[in-house]
């Protein structure tokens, strides 16, 4: 085993880690996610995956098909359980948003493009997760974006190649993962004090 398949297999290890209670909360009707959420959550991470591979990302790309894959899987296994399945006008601009990303790859011949489209609507995806943990920091679970953070960097230590296209989505998301992080403790002692 190469040393950037051994970054990809701890990743992806990761994955399942940071997936694992999440999945079985759902299961025993603890947690009622926004299923439509994770389909376009899925959606993106899936054709993000497709894109890296395109440009060559090689097994570092393979957590990032690993998260896309679990992510359909939790807005299925969400469905099934009879989570929240509204859909709002937004969420539809979001979908819309992702996918326009297939045909832009597809007339560019560029994967970069579905990816900056791709890393854009799942950064929007976190506007709800701190509008939510602004008000109520002690209901977020700040070990799951822990493991993710530190996922997507091993992600970018494990890519075969590096470009825009390949490091983009990882680097984003890992900060946004930090980011929320911190807000989270800032209002937890905040809101102690």
């Amino acid at each position: 085993m190469t040393y950037k398949e051994f970054l990809s297999a701890v990743a992806i290890a990761l994955t399942l880690i940071a997936f694992y209670p999440y999945i079985y909360s759902i299961v025993q009707g603890k947690t009622k996610p926004h299923v439509f959420s994770w389909v376009i959550w899925g959606s993106t991470t899936f054709v993000v995956f497709m894109a890296q591979l395109e440009d060559h990302g090689g097994v570092g790309a393979w957590p990032i098909g690993v998260s896309g894959i679990i992510t359909i899987g939790v807005a299925i296994v969400a469905y099934l359980k009879r989570a929240d399945i509204t859909i709002t006008p937004t969420d539809w601009v979001f979908f819309i948003a992702a996918m326009s990303s297939l045909p832009l790859w597809y007339f560019t011949s560029d994967p970069l493009w579905a990816v900056v489209i791709l890393t854009i609507v799942d950064v929007f995806g976190f506007g709800p997760t701190l509008r939510k943990a602004y008000s109520y920091p002690f209901e977020e679970q700040l070990m799951f974006f822990a493991l993710f953070a530190a996922r997507n960097v091993i992600v970018i230590f494990a890519l075969e190649n590096y470009s825009l296209t390949t490091v983009l989505f990882p680097a984003t998301i890992a900060t946004a993962c930090l980011l929320l992080m911190i807000m989270v403790r800032y209002r937890r002692q905040a809101l102690s004090s």
